[in-house]
This record gives C-alpha cells, sequence and structure tokens, in this order.
C-alpha cells in the first residue's frame, strides 16, 4: 500500500512525457534527415510508380536516422552477447 496515492500518476506522467517526446522526434528525424548525394533532390522529385488512387511511389533517399537505429542494434546485440558470454552470467 503506498502512503501517497498521487505517487502512481506522478511515475505514470514522468514514464509518459519523455516517450512521447522520443516518438516525434523520430518521427522528425526520419522524416527530414537523409544523406545527400549528388541526385538526392532529383530522386525526391521523380515518380517512379503510381497506383490507384493517386498515390505515387518515389525513391526516396534513407533516412539517416533509420541507419543509426539499424547500427546501434547491431552493436548493442553484439555487445550483450560477448559480455554476457565473457563474464560467464548465468540466465
Amino acid at each position: 500500500m503506498r502512503y501517497f496515492e498521487v505517487l502512481g500518476i506522478q511515475h505514470f506522467f514522468m514514464y509518459l512525457f519523455p516517450a512521447i517526446a522520443t516518438i516525434v522526434l523520430f518521427i522528425i528525424g526520419l522524416g527530414f534527415y537523409h544523406i545527400q548525394r549528388k541526385d538526392s533532390a532529383e530522386r525526391e522529385s521523380r515518380i517512379i510508380e503510381r497506383y490507384p488512387g493517386g498515390i505515387e511511389g518515389r525513391n526516396a533517399p534513407f533516412p539517416i536516422l533509420a541507419y543509426l537505429v539499424i547500427i546501434g542494434t547491431v552493436v548493442w546485440v553484439l555487445a550483450y552477447i560477448l559480455l554476457i558470454g565473457g563474464l560467464k552470467v548465468k540466465i
């Protein structure tokens, strides 16, 4: 039993707002930042596929934030495997 019932609500909001801020920053990062190449502007404007309903597909550059997430995941997995094995931690 908690002595202060408000503490549960405070913890909820302390976890909620950073999570929402992280999601918003991630969406902004995916939408606007990519590696610039010579043909980046032309690739963003050239339509390569047309679908029914007016949907058009473009060959846009891959966002740099997605590269960082993939690389970070691979590094974390390898470090986790090596450290768990190296330190002989029993799971």
